[in-house]
């Protein structure tokens, strides 16, 4: 199958949603290296968590209870967070002021451990992050997958969206729009599918100069259930 050149992607996209200058209102921006570094390691371990207590519950309920995660969590200081006792990290987990889940609870200790480390041989999390390059954005997924907890899925990548790493999102329009056109045709999650899509990427990268977020969403607006 002949992939579609993205001004057709983007064309239809800007249909659905009432014009150019709507689909770019539309857009995120993606922070630079600079910018990305720095973000402090805390923020990091705060946004996985976030993350992770948002999978599978009310995004606004786990969003009305933050401050108090924040302040249970010593705002998510990591030499802090790599302190706590296992009998402490289960008290914390009853605390009625978060959300009470031992399970959720238990990946800050070990995620604040993969930020550890990775600040150890890169000098932040966020250096990592900023230096990993965006033809590769699947390595990162895949290391947060194998590093830490419960950041495999669109977990990892939708976290490292809102802290403005760029990276494309195989959320449901996307992953339909890559199996519609034969760029995908397996399990998402698989390395044959992973690759596929981050060389459809590349190449829309180089086609457009877009960065891969923008990418994502204007397939993800070109088709699916997103009309106005």
């Amino acid at each position: 199958m002949v992939r579609e050149k993205f001004t057709q992607i983007y064309a239809r996209a800007a249909e659905r949603k009432g014009g150019e200058a709507e689909l770019e209102s539309l857009l995120a921006t993606p922070l630079s290296p600079q910018e990305l570094n720095t973000i402090s390691d805390a923020r990091w371990l705060a946004a996985f968590t976030q993350k992770v207590f948002q999978c599978g519950m009310s995004w606004r309920v786990v969003r009305s209870k933050w401050q108090n995660f924040e302040e249970v969590f010593f705002g998510f200081d990591i030499e802090k967070m790599l302190l706590i006792p296992n009998d402490m990290w289960e008290r914390k987990a009853t605390d009625p002021a978060i959300i009470r889940h031992l399970g959720k609870v238990m990946t800050i200790a070990e995620n604040a451990q993969m930020i550890h480390e990775a600040a150890l041989a890169h000098g932040s999390f966020s250096a990592m992050v900023a230096d990993w390059p965006q033809e590769d954005i699947i390595g990162l997924w895949r290391y947060l997958k194998r590093n830490g907890k419960r950041l495999g899925g669109n977990t990892g990548p939708y976290t490292l969206r809102v802290m403005g790493k760029d990276t494309f999102i195989l959320s449901h329009d996307v992953e339909a729009y890559l199996r519609n056109t034969g760029i995908i045709d397996g399990g998402r999650d698989t390395q044959k599918s992973l690759l596929a899509s981050q060389a459809a990427f590349n190449d829309w990268q180089q086609e457009t100069g877009r960065p891969l977020c923008q990418i994502s969403q204007i397939i993800a607006f070109s088709s699916g259930d997103n009309r106005m």
